[in-house]
């Protein structure tokens, strides 16, 4: 289901007993976003004295595993630390039926509207999540379904495409006055013939080349009205300039460790306010199979910020990757809950937009 998740070497060099301890602190620290004491430790049943507890979890201070915020407080996962525990002992299922059954009832809900489910599945994910949940619109490279030209009394012909999606767009391409309707059909049907199941820029590159090369069996004015309509789609489509789809802002504030430390919110904030830059983190897991986890300082677009991101892609009916969707928020997210719901909501929106195309 996730991205395969290798522990690294340091986790063969830990011995039993650091890795119990290691692992308590951290499942305490998820849990409570507070550092762990030892005293806390020694009461939790793990049969050591608070003074040999103390002792390994010096140890894994040193390696990097844990930090203290102050010198007499107790210890709390790096960044490290954090990765080590997801990959090395977090165990990755199903999300709960409550969770699974309150996602695909409110995405189906939302209806087949592309902007719909795509604002539905943002704002599940940080209802059910505790972060701020993220989803980034597709991409524009959609291979076509459908092209026609359709006159109008204006003298110009409304241009009308729709991707497999089964997204419209128009264009209004203008034509010689008193231009033949079979001249509009045969230029519509050559588009057509040429551009279905490619993408826009795919089928572009071949018509071109195809009119260049004289190899279009089209009169003049056809081969005129084709040329237009390549022109106008070339450019940018109105409407449809990529988005990203943000809700839950107020969860990260109630984190309860914000209060204490309202400069990494801020600069949480600050980078979801910049979307290229988290458009360009999303689209980087178009290539990964399942879900991908960052952690802190593993981003560059969120070194100081204490936050993690958990993203999926979601496909088409062709399964090929068009956006992402997933959550932000502190470090200490519910990893356990979090990875498979980024997931399960990815694989139901994929669901849903492979239905709308058929």
């Amino acid at each position: 289901m996730t991205e395969n998740f290798k522990p690294v070497g340091l986790l063969q060099s830990l011995d039993e007993r650091s890795r119990s301890i290691f692992r308590e602190i951290v499942e305490t620290y998820l849990e409570t976003g507070e550092p762990v004491g030892s005293r806390t430790l020694s009461k939790s049943g793990i049969g050591l004295s608070p003074a040999s507890i103390r002792n390994v979890m010096a140890d894994l201070t040193e390696l990097g595993l844990l930090d203290s915020p102050h010198i007499s407080a107790g210890r709390m996962p790096t960044h490290i630390g954090l990765r080590l525990f997801v990959d090395g002992f977090l165990e990755i299922g199903e999300p709960v039926e409550n969770d699974r059954g309150a996602i695909e009832d409110r995405l189906r809900a939302s209806g087949r509207d592309l902007q719909g489910v795509l604002k539905e599945a943002s704002s599940i994910l940080s209802g059910l999540a505790g972060g701020a949940g993220l989803v980034s619109s597709p991409t524009r490279e959609r291979p076509v379904r459908h092209v026609e030209f359709v006159p109008l009394a204006t003298g110009e012909a409304l241009c009308i495409l729709v991707d497999e999606l089964g997204e419209v767009e128009n264009r209004l391409v203008p034509i010689p006055k008193g231009l033949p309707v079979t001249t509009l059909i045969e230029a519509g049907n050559y588009l057509a013939a040429r551009m279905k199941g490619r993408t826009l820029r795919e089928a572009a590159a071949a018509i071109r080349e195809e009119i260049a090369e004289r190899r279009a069996e089209l009169d003049a004015a056809a081969t005129s009205l084709v040329e237009k309509g390549l022109a106008e789609w070339a450019g940018e489509i109105p409407g449809e300039e990529r988005a990203l789809i943000v809700h839950g802002r107020a969860n990260l504030l109630s984190d309860s460790r914000a209060a204490e430390d309202m400069e990494q919110v801020r600069q949480l904030f600050d980078i979801l306010d910049r979307q290229q830059g988290l458009l360009d983190v999303l689209d980087s897991t178009r290539e990964a199979e399942g879900v991908r986890l960052f952690i802190g300082a593993e981003n560059r677009l969120f070194p100081l910020s204490g936050s993690s991101l958990i993203v999926a892609p979601y496909m088409n009916a062709s399964r090929q990757v068009i956006g992402a969707l997933g959550v932000i928020g502190p470090t200490r997210l519910n990893y356990a809950r979090v990875i498979p719901m980024v997931d399960y909501t990815a694989r139901i929106v994929s669901q849903i937009l492979g239905e709308r195309q058929k």
